[in-house]
C-alpha cells in the first residue's frame, strides 16, 4: 500500500468531497432559463469577466500549451531560486479560483474578501487545515471557468495528453518529483496534503515535514509522513465532469468521482509507500469508464 488504511481514507474521502463540491459550483453557474431557451446548457457570466474565447473542439491545445509553458517558468523559478515570485503566482491563481467558486454562494465583493484573506492564508500562514478547506473549492472555481470551453472529445483528448505528460514527467523525465519537493521548499503546495500525524501538522512546514519534540537536553527533529496528491489529479477529473454535466446532466456528472475515486483508491492500495506515481493516467481510466456507464444508461434508457 502506497499509505496506510486511515491515511488513504481520508485522503480518498477529501478527493471525492472535492470532485461533489466542484460539480455543485459548476452546476450553480448554470444559466437554467437560457439554457430551456437553446435546448444546450449554458453558463452564467463569472465574477471576475468573461472566460477566455476559444473554440471547444482544440481548446485542449491552449491548456496543454499553457502547462508547458507553465512548467518550464517554474522550472525557470527553481534553477535562479526565486520562490517570492512563485509564490506571489500562485497566490493570484488562489485568489482567482476561490473567488469564482465563492461567487457561485455569495455576493461578488464577499467572495473577492474571503477569496484574498484564505489565499494570503494559505500562502503566508500554512497550516492543514486551511491548506486542504482551500483545495476543496479551488478546483471547483478552476473548473467553473474551463468547463464551457470543452465539448466531449476535447476533454477526452486532454486527459489523454495529461495522462500521457504525467507519466513522462514522473517516470522519465522526473522534473515532476523536482516540482513537488521544490513547492515543499517553498512551504507551497497545489493538492491535498494529509499527516500522518495531525498535531505535527497544526503549523505547516511542507518543507522538512519536522516536528521539534522537547527534551530535558535539547529539541530533537522527527520527520513526520504526509500524505500528497497533486492538484491537476483533483482538478482534470473535475473538468471531465463538468463537461458531462455539460453534455449529458448533473446526475451523470455525479457517477463520474465514483470511478474516477474508484481508479484513485486501486492506485493508493497497489502502490509502493518508497515510489512516485503518475496519478493522471490511472485517474483518467476511471474517468473513461465512468462515460462508458454513462453511455450505457443512456442507451438503455
Amino acid at each position: 500500500m502506497k499509505h496506510s488504511w486511515k491515511i488513504t481514507a481520508v485522503l480518498l474521502v477529501v478527493f471525492l468531497l472535492a470532485q461533489f463540491v466542484g460539480i455543485g459550483i459548476m452546476y450553480k453557474y448554470v444559466d437554467v432559463e437560457k439554457s430551456a431557451e437553446t435546448g444546450k446548457t449554458e453558463f452564467l457570466e463569472l465574477p471576475i469577466g468573461e472566460r477566455p474565447p476559444m473554440d471547444e473542439g482544440t481548446s485542449f491545445l491552449w491548456v496543454v500549451l499553457v502547462i508547458v509553458i507553465g512548467t518550464g517558468f517554474l522550472l525557470l523559478i527553481i534553477k535562479y531560486n526565486v520562490y517570492w515570485l512563485w509564490k506571489i503566482w500562485f497566490l493570484l491563481a488562489i485568489v482567482l479560483a476561490l473567488t469564482v467558486a465563492f461567487g457561485a454562494i455569495v455576493r461578488p465583493d464577499i467572495a473577492a474578501v474571503l477569496a484574498i484573506g484564505l489565499g494570503v492564508w494559505k500562502i503566508f500562514k500554512p497550516n492543514v487545515w486551511v491548506q486542504n478547506f482551500t483545495e476543496l473549492f479551488i478546483y471547483g472555481g478552476l473548473a467553473a471557468i474551463f468547463v464551457p470551453l470543452f465539448n466531449l472529445w476535447s476533454v477526452i483528448i486532454l486527459l489523454i495528453l495529461i495522462s500521457v505528460y504525467d507519466a513522462y514527467a514522473v517516470w522519465q523525465s522526473k522534473h515532476m518529483i523536482t516540482l513537488a519537493k521544490s513547492q515543499a521548499k517553498a512551504k507551497i503546495f497545489a493538492g491535498l496534503l494529509i499527516p500522518y500525524q495531525l498535531k505535527a501538522g497544526k503549523k505547516m512546514n511542507v518543507a522538512k515535514n519536522v516536528k521539534k519534540l522537547k527534551t530535558k537536553a535539547k529539541k530533537v527533529p522527527m520527520k513526520i509522513r504526509t500524505a500528497m496528491l497533486g492538484g491537476g489529479d483533483i482538478g482534470f477529473p473535475l473538468i471531465f465532469a463538468g463537461v458531462i454535466l455539460k453534455v449529458f446532466g448533473l446526475w451523470e456528472a455525479l457517477l463520474i468521482p465514483l470511478f474516477s475515486g474508484t481508479a484513485l483508491l486501486a492506485l493508493l492500495l497497489k502502490g509502493n509507500e518508497k515510489k512516485f506515481y503518475p496519478a493522471m493516467p490511472f485517474i483518467s481510466a476511471g474517468c473513461f469508464v465512468g462515460l462508458a456507464v454513462v453511455w450505457l444508461i443512456q442507451w438503455l434508457l
